[in-house]
């Protein structure tokens, strides 16, 4: 298939198609990992995976973006908007001055999907941690990362999870 000749429709119904089909690879595995070792190795082997993939993710979005590594909360600013995440859930930025940025994810196909079911959130605190951590230092090491909240804390009903974003000079 050539993409280049492909009409814009088409192209942002595959990226909505990929990142969908990434996304249900990752649950399939976690389920596949929950079923066979149960939870707590299943947790264990997503937070490995995450330590893994948020770098690589980090690392290929600076490439083809051309985001400068060392370039602080602006450059994270851009590379988040670059996510997988951001073709599949609803993403906010807000900046408090010139040294904090605030990311929050108000929808999270995972967290609704499991809303839809009736099952309790996914508690998905410990892996975020080490993805947006690493992630993050991938794209400036100076850069420190902080919950705010995600499942299975409490949260509000218009986002999931909440980080902070600092730059230690």
């Amino acid at each position: 298939m050539n993409f280049e000749e492909l009409p814009k429709e088409t192209l942002l119904k595959l990226v909505d198609a990929y990142a969908k089909a990434w996304q249900a690879m990752d649950g399939a595995y976690f389920l596949s990992l929950e079923k066979k070792y149960g939870m707590d190795v299943a947790m264990e082997m997503d937070r490995e995976a995450w330590r893994i993939f948020s770098p690589i993710e980090a690392r290929r979005i600076m490439r083809l973006f051309d985001i400068e590594q060392g370039g602080g909360l602006k450059a994270l600013e851009k590379a988040l908007k670059y996510r997988v995440y951001a073709a599949l859930n609803k993403q906010s930025i807000e900046w408090d001055g010139d040294n904090r940025l605030v990311f929050t994810m108000n929808t999270c196909r995972v967290q609704v999907a499991r809303k839809r079911k009736g099952l309790p959130d996914f508690p998905c605190k410990s892996v975020g941690i080490i993805e947006y951590t690493e992630f993050a230092k991938t794209i400036d090491p100076r850069i420190k990362t902080r919950c705010l909240f995600c499942p299975p804390d409490d949260h509000p009903d218009d986002a999931y999870c909440s980080w902070e974003f600092t730059l230690e000079e």
